[in-house]
């Protein structure tokens, strides 16, 4: 895990994959937001499911599919996805991906 004292992050150094299943580390957590960073390589899914947080997703690299509650979009570089908490959240991969999670403490 990064602390929040670090202030510089090179997220590709950090970009890790693996062909049994996406990829999750811990970026930075503080009091008022939690940075993930989420890896996942071609076909890979994480299954819609609810969470007690409020999240954004921001692509970073790839396309791929995000749920937000009951609605699904198609997402690429540059895309910004928020959920509310308790509401559905997933992430299937068409195209290797890189994103960006940023958490509501729970």
């Amino acid at each position: 895990m990064v602390h929040e004292k670090n202030r510089h992050i090179n997220l590709h150094d950090l970009a890790d994959f693996s062909p049994k299943s996406h990829v999750k580390k811990d970026l930075i957590k503080t009091g008022g937001f939690n940075t993930v960073l989420i890896c996942l390589d071609d076909s890979q899914e994480i299954p819609p499911h609810p969470e007690p947080y409020y999240v954004i997703f921001l692509v970073l690299e790839g396309k791929g599919v995000i749920t937000s509650g009951n609605s699904r979009y198609d997402v690429a570089p540059g895309h910004l996805i928020s959920v509310e908490s308790n509401e559905d959240r997933g992430i299937r991969c068409i195209e290797r991906m890189t994103i960006i999670g940023i958490q509501q403490p729970h």
